[in-house]
């Protein structure tokens, strides 16, 4: 579809949403204020939900924080190129539709996206009505059927790579349960890749809704239920208006609830009946709400036992375990390291704009043999590490910590840090050595650090991205 919409919608107008009861999320990038504000507005007649970035990189932490069923994007952006993200982010797997929109002829040149699905541009100046009939053409005709969706190398999807037993075992019940509305649960030591299987599930589902992650640990106890179920105006201090929950934006989809065992116990007989009774009630609201969605949970806890000490419902757990999949450790499918190393190589050389990682039979020799407490998420690390330190894999993979120049042997302070060393400069070293202490496990390192792991994955980009 990697036309130029000004020919096919220049005399068009808006033709209706394309289900009236959909609930459409769209995410606009664009350093120009203006451009913003009157995307807000157009978009409403569409979109429940329009959220605004003033650059790519503002625009990339939303996406990895929100689900989106469409992005807007400026090809002229102040930190990053609008088509270079958005080649980053096909080339990772992202299927969602995109209008790109330039004020400069030469942008517009349907060549430009040859290698990008579900792409089309947008010149500026545009009036409403062709961005919103951009909008719909670029989101039907990103409508294709199940059987038209590309499987990734190895038989699996949304990366995952099934060479071994274990994970072929593993997609051979995905396939088979995705169509039906079985409440699933999902198990497995963290990093092993959850929320992959979850989306993997979704997509093989043939539901029309969106996927939408949720992570229990890392929303207030006292938001959790508001996010979820949505609230009224005024329902307490600061609800200055009516908002709908996760619930509700994931209709005819999958909500993905991952770190389940984090939710509050008051919370859990709450979900209970949810799942019981397929209707929710907003905080603050008497009325009930009717809801079509398929719930996927995932933990890295031992379910049995935390039932047995009473931090997890019974009967709850008994409805979520209607079916249970577990996830082999990396360390149970050795045979998938050597696809995994490549597939992420490729991945991050596209991203962070560095050349091919080259593997050699020590490399994959050693991968191999390495025991992986932090699963793929660890493979993942090591391979983005060897990347930016222009190190092979090898090399990196006994690496702990990184050592800042001149740090050994300088003039320190009685703490060990040298003193001309900048506060942020400490702070880098010391978040990338417990990172590397906890064997590329964010989660595990968020918790020694005592911060939150959104905020952990905040700084460890923004510095990633500074470095390049």
């Amino acid at each position: 579809m990697n036309e130029s919409v000004n020919e096919v919608v220049a005399n068009a107008s808006p033709q209706g949403p394309r289900n009236p009861d959909s609930q459409l999320a769209a995410l606009v990038v664009d350093d120009a204020l203006n451009i913003r504000d009157f995307m807000r507005f157009a978009l409403a007649r569409r979109c429940s939900f329009v959220e605004v970035a003033a650059s790519i990189h503002e625009a990339d932490a939303l996406r990895r924080r929100c689900h989106f069923d469409v992005l807007i994007i400026d090809i002229r952006m102040p930190d990053r190129s609008g088509l270079d993200w958005a080649r980053a982010l096909r080339h990772a797997g992202v299927r969602t539709p995109m209008v790109l929109m330039s004020a400069y002829p030469e942008d517009i040149d349907s060549h430009e996206a040859a290698d990008l699905p579900e792409v089309c541009f947008v010149s500026k100046p545009f009036s409403l009505d062709q961005i919103l009939a951009a909008v719909e053409y670029c989101l039907d005709a990103s409508a294709a059927p199940l059987e038209a969706l590309p499987a990734k190398p190895g038989g699996g999807l949304e990366g995952i790579v099934s060479h071994s037993e274990a994970m072929r075992s593993l997609m051979g019940l995905i396939r088979r349960v995705a169509s039906r509305n079985t409440t699933v649960l999902l198990e497995g030591e963290s990093g092993t890749g959850k929320e992959v299987a979850a989306r993997c599930l979704h997509r093989f589902s043939g539901r029309r809704g969106p996927f939408v992650p949720v992570n229990c640990g890392s929303i207030a106890p006292e938001l959790l239920e508001s996010e979820l179920f949505g609230h009224t105006k005024g329902a307490f201090t600061g609800a200055t208006q009516a908002r709908e929950g996760l619930f509700v934006h994931a209709s005819r989809g999958t909500l993905f609830l991952d770190e389940i065992c984090e939710m509050p116990l008051a919370m859990q007989s709450k979900l209970l009946r949810v799942l019981e009774e397929r209707v929710i009630r907003p905080v603050g609201s008497e009325r009930e709400r009717p809801v079509d969605v398929r719930i996927v949970t995932a933990t890295n806890r031992d379910m049995a036992e935390e039932v047995a000490q009473s931090r997890f419902r019974e009967d709850l757990y008994y409805r979520l375990n209607v079916l249970g999949l577990r996830l082999p450790p990396l360390r149970e499918r050795p045979s998938d390291i050597p696809h995994l190393a490549r597939l992420f190589a490729d991945n991050l050389a596209e991203e962070l704009g560095l050349p091919p990682l080259q593997f050699t039979r020590a490399d994959i020799e050693r991968l191999s043999q390495h025991q992986w407490p932090g699963n793929v998420r660890e493979l993942k690390n090591l391979i983005e590490r060897a990347m930016l330190l222009n190190q092979t894999p090898s090399e990196c993979l006994g690496q702990e910590q990184l050592d800042a120049p001149g740090f050994l042997g300088a003039e320190g302070s009685e703490f060990g840090f040298p003193t001309d060393m900048s506060l942020e400069e400490v702070e880098r070293l010391h978040i990338r050595k417990v990172l590397g202490a906890a064997g590329g496990n964010k989660s595990e390192a968020a918790r020694r650090l005592g911060v939150s792991r959104k905020t952990l994955e905040r700084k460890v980009k923004a510095w990633n991205q500074a470095e390049q």
